[in-house]
């Protein structure tokens, strides 16, 4: 047998904050381990209809803080998903104060930080969908 996919791992500061974060993404919890004797606590998230832990997210969450976490969080590329209807989604993020860094200006492709600053793609599952506004128009926000 040959590699395997089996999670990305992101340290996460606030996990509550973070856990709300995914889950407006669509993920749910698939897994959780307490660990008392090493004080942390891994979450393991998925798109619901990959349960089977070939897409999950690991947020890692050390209980006595973690001041060795990058403050850009920028030592792996970034997390992507893909989803029915790009416009929903973003919608749905900004309504909840997500900031939109990079807007589906196309139809296809946007991109959200994490609020542990984690970049996270957003891409449109088959056909990109036709330009509208707000979207269409709308400017960067910061960097992704």
């Amino acid at each position: 047998m040959g590699i395997k996919y089996l999670h990305t791992m992101v340290r996460v500061k606030d996990l509550d904050a973070s856990l709300d974060f995914y889950k407006l993404l669509g993920l749910t919890e698939r897994r959780r381990i307490e660990n008392d004797k090493g004080r942390f606590t891994l979450v393991f998230l998925c798109p619901p209809e990959q349960a089977d832990g070939t897409a999950d997210v690991e947020l890692t969450y050390n209980w006595d803080g973690d001041d060795g976490l990058p403050s850009d969080s920028r030592h792996f590329g970034h997390l992507a998903y893909s989803v029915p209807d790009i416009y929903a989604l973003c919608q749905e993020l900004m309504d909840a104060g997500v900031t939109i860094n990079r807007p589906p200006r196309d139809g296809h492709m946007a991109f959200v930080r994490s609020p542990d600053n984690v970049s996270v793609e957003i891409l449109q599952q088959g056909d990109a969908l036709a330009p509208q506004e707000p979207w269409a128009s709308m400017e960067n926000t910061g960097h992704w």
